[in-house]
């Protein structure tokens, strides 16, 4: 496992906690969305960086 790798998914699980966060506090359904895609995208690309 390599640094960006790293990097990509520890963003995206935070980027994640923030949206359990969001959505608890009632934000809007967009920002929600929004944030869970960017969640989405870098944890996929942490896990697709992998050097197996």
């Amino acid at each position: 496992m390599n640094g960006v790798s790293t990097l990509l998914i520890v963003v995206g699980l935070f980027l994640a906690g923030g949206v359990y966060s969001f959505a608890k506090q009632g934000l809007p359904r967009g920002v929600v969305v929004l944030l869970a895609v960017a969640s989405g995208l870098c944890l996929l690309a942490g896990v697709l960086r992998l050097e197996w």
